[in-house]
């Protein structure tokens, strides 16, 4: 009976003592989890007063790796866990894994080159990586692009930084080039002034620099203009959308013809 009891109160002691280095552990994962929340908020906020959103919660998705690391090595040392040989351990796996994940490391670091370049911000229109859209965010590894159709489009960031990228929205002002064919048989001149009259009549269309249209080549079943037309980036595609139905109105009221390809066939009777 008492080998009973001396073994119980041992057990009971132990139980304690692995309560009192859990208590304060768990203690510490609760307030230090809340606080690695708010220094990321505090990071973030703080560098979109220099930076894009987008580049800001990058750079804020790092710190607030880096803090959940040392959060989770506090904590087991508080639970009497050895760091020391554990830093060694997870130093030799992080090798491991970095050469395993070699693309998902060279996706972080083109994130940085991308932060550090700022080709694109949060809200702009870009085409890289064959595919097109506006920013939403930038990730760790992927950058976000919503397309016009309210579709999402997840893009490596190796694939932005190692392709060619177009920001259609850097400059405040766009050209547009809407192409027309008329047939040989019409008026050059007419056709040319029609279209003139319709980017001056446009508030939308801007005076300077002037529209202009040229002749882009002689084709094989058309003369084939172009009417170039500046536009802000606000109005620039409802503006090009509208040109183009008053374009086929206009020719038609005129007589104005715009051909379909066809083809002349001769027969001969030998």
């Amino acid at each position: 009976m008492l080998d009973f009891l001396l073994q119980s109160n041992a057990l009971t002691e132990r139980i304690w003592g692995v309560i009192d280095q859990l208590w304060p552990a768990l203690l510490l994962l609760v307030f230090g989890w809340w606080a690695v929340k708010l220094i990321k908020k505090l990071v973030v906020k703080t560098l979109k007063r220099k930076l894009d959103e987008s580049a800001a919660q990058f750079l804020g998705q790092i710190v607030h790796a880096l803090l959940l690391i040392l959060l989770f090595i506090a904590v087991l040392s508080q639970m009497g866990v050895n760091t020391t040989s554990l830093l060694a351990a997870l130093g030799a796996a992080g090798l491991a894994v970095g050469l395993a994940l070699k693309d998902s490391m060279q996706n972080l670091a083109s994130g940085f080159l991308l932060v550090a370049i700022k080709p694109f911000k949060k809200g702009d229109y870009i085409e890289g990586a064959g595919a097109g859209g506006s920013v939403e965010k930038m990730a760790l590894l992927h950058t976000y692009l919503k397309t016009p159709d309210n579709r999402i489009i997840m893009i490596p960031n190796s694939s932005l930084v190692g392709s060619n990228l177009v920001n259609y929205s850097t400059e405040p002002q766009r050209r547009m080039d809407i192409r027309v064919g008329i047939s040989y048989d019409d008026d050059l001149r007419k056709a040319k002034d029609l279209l003139l009259q319709l980017a001056a009549k446009d508030d939308r269309a801007l005076q300077d620099p002037e529209p202009r249209v040229i002749i882009i080549d002689f084709g094989d079943n058309s003369v084939n203009l172009s009417l170039r037309v500046w536009a802000s980036q606000d109005d620039f595609w409802f503006l090009q959308w509208d040109l183009m139905e008053e374009v086929k109105a206009t020719f038609d009221a005129h007589g104005i013809t715009i051909p379909f390809p066809q083809r002349d066939v001769h027969h001969y009777q030998h």
